[in-house]
């Protein structure tokens, strides 16, 4: 199928053309004939399937026939709603370069810079909105955004403004927008506060899921590392050192350890930069774009900066700490490997975190295999007496090795020594930056298929 076959008119296809893409992913090929239809859609699908394309390319060829048919003013008729700043501004890049020649223009507003030259650009008028929570409800309360006659109501990585705590400023805003719309829905999981939430806004819709929920994809290269946590810096520098590696995504789950991996590397001449919350927003984004052009090798990263994240031919991603959420690791690991294209990704694991690979073992339903061959190994002591830790079942010492965070703790205990199950596993849900999590934009490159990555999907 090409994206000919899609009923897309001219002005489209023409910009598809220019970007060099012909065949769509299975998520654009379901999912744009639906929109085009009219219909509300639920869609589930993981980081890295193109979906920005699936629901940017339709909206924009709805909005340019009804402006065809009604000569409609430049009001707000689309709204995005996105987590991040980041994934804001990649969504914006997919709405410009895909809408270049159908006259539509979009504003990308998200909090943490000045509000004033956003505001400006409300006032000479815009058809799509891109917006994070905060700063949206920030300028309608301030009466500089009116939403009445918004058609297009589409919410992007929803489970993570669940977990970032948007969902009640969702609802505000939601609550502002016209009954009569047509609603796009998408969520790379579906726990039941997402069904829940998406079962209130949305009309008899149709779903559309292509893969299965938490899955990896087969075209990502895994690996597992049993080192020892003090060796952890060698074992990063020593894979570095491999020339083939032209650009590495490194996870942590601190901004203070990502900060510490950057000097470390920084130390031995390999450059690398962090992106977190703690960082200013042009910091962010010089940092991306320096990734992006490889001005700098490696990106480290925490999670809260894992879906804002999308490089377009990532090869390397690297879980430097594996997370205590299972499907963190499914999202991480979900920079590489894109839209079909290949991706390799390393995880270190050491005896703390064996618990946590037990679990995505589970999720994942696979065993990622064991590297050996290197220099830094887990000592076997250190492996077997965690390995034979044995929860207590009462009294007021509680169970073993409780730790913090997300689903952790004793009831996770011991791992497989073989299994490894982490592709890019490597920080807290919940660590990394402040309040604003960046949302894995799907996309990626694979040949002339496919459209993600940051512009595309």
């Amino acid at each position: 199928m090409s994206f000919e076959n899609l009923n897309l008119i001219e002005p489209i296809l023409k910009a598809l053309k220019t970007e060099g893409y012909t065949t769509p992913t299975p998520i654009q090929a379901q999912a744009i004939p639906i929109i085009l239809q009219r219909r509300d859609l639920l869609g589930c699908a993981q980081t890295g399937t193109g979906k920005t394309a699936a629901f940017a390319i339709p909206t924009l060829q709805l909005l340019h026939q009804d402006r065809i048919a009604h000569k409609e003013q430049k009001t707000i008729k689309a709204l995005v709603l996105t987590p991040t700043r980041e994934l804001a501004l990649q969504i914006g890049e997919s709405f410009t370069a895909y809408g270049k020649h159908t006259g539509l223009k979009n504003l990308v507003i998200f909090g943490g810079v000045s509000q004033n030259p956003q505001v400006d650009a409300l006032r000479r008028g815009v058809d799509i909105l891109v917006a994070t929570p905060g700063r949206l409800l920030d300028l309608m309360n301030q009466r500089f955004i009116n939403l009445e006659h918004v058609k297009f109501l589409i919410l992007d990585e929803a489970d993570r403004m669940l977990d970032m705590g948007f969902v009640n400023d969702v609802k505000k805003i939601i609550a502002k927008v016209p009954a009569k719309r047509q609603t796009l829905f998408f969520s790379a999981t579906m726990p039941k506060e997402i069904q829940s939430l998406a079962d209130s806004i949305l009309n008899n819709p149709e779903k559309v899921e292509v893969t299965p929920v938490s899955s990896t994809a087969d075209t990502i290269q895994q690996a597992i590392y049993y080192v020892d946590k003090s060796d952890k810096k060698n074992l990063l520098i020593h894979i570095l050192k491999d020339k083939g590696i032209k650009t590495a995504l490194v996870f942590t789950r601190t901004k203070h350890g990502a900060d510490k991996v950057v000097k470390d590397l920084n130390r031995v001449g390999i450059t690398a930069e962090a992106i977190h919350g703690n960082k200013s927003q042009n910091a962010r984004q010089r940092a991306l774009t320096n990734f992006k052009n490889r001005t700098t090798r490696v990106l480290i990263a925490t999670d809260i900066a894992a879906r804002g994240i999308d490089i377009d031919e990532l090869t390397h991603v690297i879980n430097y700490e594996l997370p205590n959420v299972p499907e963190t690791y499914v999202h991480r690991i979900g920079r590489t490997g894109r839209a079909g294209a290949n991706g390799i990704a390393f995880s270190f694991c050491d005896a703390e975190e064996l618990e946590f690979l037990k679990d995505i073992h589970k999720l994942i339903a696979k065993q990622i295999p064991v590297e050996e061959g290197h220099p830094y190994p887990l000592s076997p002591a250190a492996m077997t007496a965690k390995l034979n830790e044995t929860p207590k079942k009462g009294g007021s010492g509680g169970g073993g090795n409780q730790r913090g965070g997300g689903r952790s703790g004793s009831k996770r205990g011991g791992s497989n020594s073989r299994s490894a199950g982490n592709n890019r596993s490597g920080g807290n849900n919940r660590s990394g930056s402040g309040n604003r999590s960046e949302a894995g934009k799907p996309g990626g490159k694979s040949g002339k298929s496919g459209m993600s990555g940051a512009r595309r999907g």
